[in-house]
């Protein structure tokens, strides 16, 4: 048997899903608190339901051996970041790709000067290249489907290549099945199966972005900025498939310099110890931590944090580095603090920084704070009819009724989102507990990866 063979029947012979019937009131909404609090209503029951059959089983056969080979070409470009290798070469694969299946497809390259002065982050070498493909079919509505093309680095003691397809027991493993290359090779798949017999019902613009990894902005901020994002609704397969995800928390990476007097540590007393000095600066964010921590949005947390016991986002205050001192007997003059603020849809990015700057500058420390806000927090309407069609889809091609969800992380997809207002939702392959995305050994189920591509094909076709 060979290798897509296997693939194929290990999808086949694989369990069907559990559906999930979520049952919600059709009042109005009026804010986004009161968007966001109706969906902790939600009550769900577990009945199994196969997913109905939309090909023929030549057709659909022919689509699952057609994913596998491209997964494995895809996985093959070493697209890591940092520093970002081989955007072009993936790019350069990709607009031919598209463009057989009458794509408009255009790379469009960051200019250096741009990167430089917004891209800060020394790891970062070369030209960042990102895909845009647009397929007009004269429909009246266009949806925008978006992924990364980009993967953190493979470290560590794999089992097998991260930079080859590999399949066991029922999964593919890789760099980047799940996070989020997997959904990328499912989308080509649904779409030359789905343009042999037929066309979209939406116009399709594809955009393919890198620095997703490092929170650039040379991807999806950049092309927003650009104009380029431009439709009626919008899917993001860099998510898992436990859920649809409709929000998300914002981040905010802060810094706190505390400055001090060198001096002999044989005569400390006369210096000022910064790294003392910034004992008090740790108890005052520890204390703010312990408050912050304790506030709750109303959005839930993704079902597989709710078998953890979160029932919804959290926001979260991190101290994560610590520099300071240059040697034992020296007095150090400075110490830096660094951590990040996770934002929940609730608040406002210019609150959370008013809130860490009246905390800390009270301090007698003399201190330098900065805020390098990243990601916003992100909230759609539940009730959007963009939602239910996802889920709908979802339902009819993988056999399961998801239930709606938050991010506990950050997405480059949030930005979009405000800039432009389009409706979104984020739905991709791979499970949160179970694929070790950014670990060893990342991997996806093979039915949920064919799962996804007749997903597609539901959300798609005419």
């Amino acid at each position: 048997m060979s290798p897509a063979s296997a693939l194929l029947k290990a999808y086949l012979d694989s369990s069907p899903h559990t559906l999930l019937i979520s049952q919600t009131t059709d009042s109005a909404l009026p804010s986004r608190k009161h968007l966001i609090c109706r969906l902790k209503s939600q009550s769900q029951t577990e009945v199994m339901m196969m997913p109905e059959k939309t090909l023929l089983p030549q057709e659909e056969y022919q689509m699952d051996l057609d994913l596998l080979d491209l997964l494995k070409k895809i996985i093959s470009f070493k697209t890591v970041a940092p520093p970002g290798s081989n955007y072009r070469e993936i790019v350069d694969w990709l607009v031919p790709v598209f463009q057989e299946m009458g794509f408009a497809s255009r790379r469009l390259v960051m200019p250096q000067e741009l990167f430089a002065s917004r891209c800060q982050d020394s790891r970062l070498e070369g030209d960042r290249f990102n895909l845009k493909a647009d397929l007009d079919v004269g429909a009246d509505k266009t949806l925008v489907i978006y992924a990364h093309l980009d993967v953190v680095p493979a470290e560590g003691a794999w089992d097998t290549d991260p930079f080859q397809a590999v399949q066991k027991e029922g999964r593919i493993y890789g760099r980047g099945v799940s996070d989020c290359k997997g959904s990328i090779a499912a989308l080509i798949a649904a779409l030359r199966s789905l343009l042999k017999t037929g066309r979209p019902r939406y116009n399709l613009s594809v955009l393919l972005t890198t620095d997703e990894e490092v929170g650039g902005y040379s991807g999806l901020c950049y092309l927003t900025d650009l104009g380029e994002v431009k439709g009626d609704m919008m899917l993001c397969m860099d998510g898992f498939c436990d859920d649809v995800v409709i929000g998300s928390n914002g981040i905010i990476t802060w810094e706190a310099t505390v400055h001090g007097r060198s001096a002999h540590s044989g005569s400390s007393f006369l210096g000022i110890n910064a790294v003392e000095r910034s004992i008090p600066v740790m108890q005052a964010l520890m204390s703010l931590k312990k408050e912050v921590q304790s506030r709750r949005s109303a959005v839930p947390s993704s079902s597989a944090l709710e078998a953890m016991g979160m029932k919804s986002l959290k926001p979260m205050l991190n101290i994560t580095m610590i520099n300071g001192g240059v040697k034992e007997n020296i007095v150090p003059d400075r110490c830096t603090l660094r951590g990040d603020r996770r934002v929940i849809p609730e608040e406002s990015m210019e609150e959370v920084m008013q809130e860490l700057e009246s905390v800390l500058k009270p301090l007698e420390a003399q201190l330098d704070l900065k805020f390098y806000p990243g990601y916003p927090p992100m909230s759609v309407n539940p009730d959007h009819p963009w939602v239910s069609e996802v889920r709908e889809a979802v339902q009819r091609g993988m056999g399961f009724y998801p239930r709606l969800s938050g991010a506990q992380g950050s997405l480059d997809q949030a930005y979009a989102t405000e800039k432009t207002g389009i409706p979104t939702c984020v739905f991709g392959v791979g499970r949160q507990l179970e694929s070790n995305i950014h670990g060893l050994n990342e991997n996806v189920r093979v039915s949920d990866l064919m799962g996804f591509a007749r997903f597609l094909i539901e959300l798609l076709q005419a």
